[in-house]
This record gives structure tokens, C-alpha cells and sequence, in this order.
């Protein structure tokens, strides 16, 4: 049996922001700040972090929805550079937003808001031209997400927002895509409701084929989905593991404080368990520490964590953490 092949290839990826900061004065914002990583064909990755960490950016960045300031990112073996490339990327990949009421168009129907990729897409637009035939694959979308056909004809804001959410996802599908970034979809919902949008893009997946960016605050619902996990701090990544390992045993610093915060149903486990409180405030994108961006709160910080920005590097095979400490810490 052959391995699987990355679909997505991300190498040293950048995205700054310049923000005026008055007189004429431009700074840059670091809101992406040199990661790379791969996405294996069939594979959901994770991607975790506390707000304002990039995640968002990142996902943003690799479908070109921001032009990356620089860095690579190449999708099924072919870099994406022109507006031509950038065209054939968005038939293959598609974008989940967070937000399911201010994604959606409140003046379109939900039979236009899941065609709407069919209509503007040159490669597809052709083929579902006859309004029959459109109506048709609308409904196959619906019924993929669990709505039902009498949804049709109503608009946004006469759903839940679970159902809005899934009409997200039907017009994510519309182009029959290999790959769709994720931006914590679930965030905005109930509980009872989110794990039943989870359960659907699992089932998704296998149905389907998809290969998932999942970006999330959540980190019983990143476990639940993931094969595996990408932990991100200040525009970088920190560490990357299987979901296993992170949860199990993870490496950096940071990521064992996020860990150490995910609720435990047992109370005898719960109890024995040490919670890692981190002091001090996230620093500015804009004015990121010298050396290690974790620095000012890691009680591990040593002088060359200070001085020294660390390698993200392969310290166990598929494991991949930035730390000078890692392999001291965890010995």
C-alpha cells in the first residue's frame, strides 16, 4: 500500500500587516511569522493556539484569501504564485467561516447561497446552467449536511445556528473540493448542536474524501477530529505531533499549559491532575520578544531562550517542536 502524499505544503509562510502607527510611520504585524508544515491527503490537522495567535491568518493565507507577504505554499505538488493558480485553488479548496449569520447572504435564499459556487465558477457554472439540474445538485448538498429539501426556499435568518452552519458547509461542498479549511465552525454553537456538526464532518470525510485544516479553541473537540494536532504561539508554531501524543505527552511548554486546561469527566483523574497556570499577558504581534516568542512566560526560560529564536525541529520521528529545552524537559 502506497503512503499517502502531502495535498498541502506550506514552506515558511509570512504574513505582516504594515499598521500605521501615525506621522507616516508604518510598523509591520506579525500576524504569521515563518511556518511551515504538511497536510497528507485524507488527513484532518488541528491547529490550536489562544486568540489573536494567527490561526485564523494562517488558513487565511495558504487559500489566498490574504496574499502572503512571503514563503510557499503548494497544493497537490503544484506552488501556487498566479491569479491563474490561485482560480484553479479555490475549485479545489473551500472555506468554512466561523461566524454561520455573517458568512451567509441575509437577501439569498439558501437554494442560491449553495449555488452561488456553481454560478460565478467558470468550470462549473456550464454544467449546472440548466436550472434543473442546479436545483438537483443543491439538494444532494442538502441532504449531505442533514437539511431537508423544504429548506430551500428560506433565508438565513430563519434558522438556528446550527442549521446556518451547515448550509455554510453545503456551499464549502458546492464545488466538490479536496480540501477545506475549517475556521472554528463549531465556536458559535451549542454544545448539544456542535457535536453533531463534528460528527458530520467526520462522516463527511469518509463519505466524500475531504482533507480538513480544523482550526480551533476547543481542544476536546481538536482531539476528537484530528489525526494530528498543530500547536501555534505569536504567528509561529510551536509544536507538532499525532493527537495522541499531544494530548498523551506533549513536549513544549506552551503546549503542556493548554493541555494541563482541557476538563476531565473523572473527578479522581481531574484531582490528580496539575494545572499549569501561565502569568503574564501575550505580547504584541507587533512587538514580539527577541529570541523564543514564549519567552516572557515560560518558567523553563533560560538566557539563550532570551538571546536565540528556536529551530522548529524533528526531535522524535513526526514529532516537531521549537524549544531549546525540549530535549532536557522531557527526558
Amino acid at each position: 500500500m502506497s503512503e499517502k502524499q502531502p495535498l498541502i505544503q506550506v514552506k515558511h509562510l509570512k504574513q505582516y500587516f504594515d499598521i500605521n502607527m501615525g506621522f507616516g510611520k508604518a510598523k509591520p504585524l506579525k500576524a504569521v511569522d515563518d511556518i511551515s508544515f504538511d497536510i497528507m491527503e485524507g488527513e484532518t490537522l488541528g491547529l490550536v493556539g489562544e486568540s489573536g495567535c494567527g490561526k485564523t491568518t494562517a488558513g487565511r493565507s495558504i487559500l489566498h484569501l490574504y496574499k502572503p507577504t512571503s514563503g510557499e505554499v503548494i497544493f497537490n505538488g503544484k506552488p501556487i504564485k498566479t491569479k491563474k493558480d490561485i482560480a484553479e485553488l479555490r475549485t479545489k479548496a473551500t472555506m468554512v467561516f466561523q461566524d454561520p449569520y455573517s458568512s451567509l447572504d441575509p437577501r439569498m435564499t439558501v437554494m442560491d447561497i449553495i449555488a452561488e459556487p456553481l454560478d460565478i465558477n467558470v468550470a462549473y457554472n456550464a454544467a449546472y446552467k440548466d436550472k434543473e439540474k442546479r436545483r438537483e445538485r443543491v439538494l444532494q448538498l442538502m441532504d449531505y449536511v442533514g437539511l431537508n429539501s423544504e429548506h430551500a426556499a428560506r433565508y438565513a435568518h430563519e434558522f438556528s445556528g446550527g442549521q446556518r452552519q451547515r448550509v455554510g458547509i453545503a456551499r464549502a461542498l458546492a464545488v466538490n473540493p479536496d480540501f477545506i479549511v475549517c475556521d472554528e465552525p463549531v465556536s458559535a454553537l451549542d454544545v448539544s448542536i456542535q457535536a453533531q456538526v463534528i460528527n458530520m464532518f467526520a462522516d463527511l470525510k469518509e463519505k466524500i474524501g475531504l482533507t480538513y485544516l480544523f482550526i480551533a479553541h476547543d481542544l476536546l473537540v481538536v482531539r476528537h477530529i484530528s489525526d494530528r494536532i498543530a500547536v501555534m504561539y505569536l504567528g509561529h508554531m510551536v509544536e507538532l505531533a499525532s493527537a495522541k501524543d499531544i494530548y498523551d505527552r506533549p513536549l513544549h511548554p506552551y503546549s503542556k499549559a493548554l493541555i494541563s486546561a482541557v476538563p476531565v469527566p473523572d473527578p479522581k483523574v481531574a484531582k490528580a491532575n496539575k494545572r499549569i497556570a501561565l502569568t503574564g499577558e501575550i505580547p504584541s504581534p507587533l512587538n514580539a520578544p527577541k529570541g523564543c516568542p514564549f519567552n516572557t512566560r515560560c518558567p523553563y526560560a533560560t538566557d539563550q531562550c532570551r538571546e536565540t529564536m528556536p529551530e522548529f525541529r524533528e526531535i522524535e520521528k513526526g514529532r516537531f517542536v521549537a524549544c531549546h529545552r525540549a530535549e532536557e524537559l522531557n527526558s
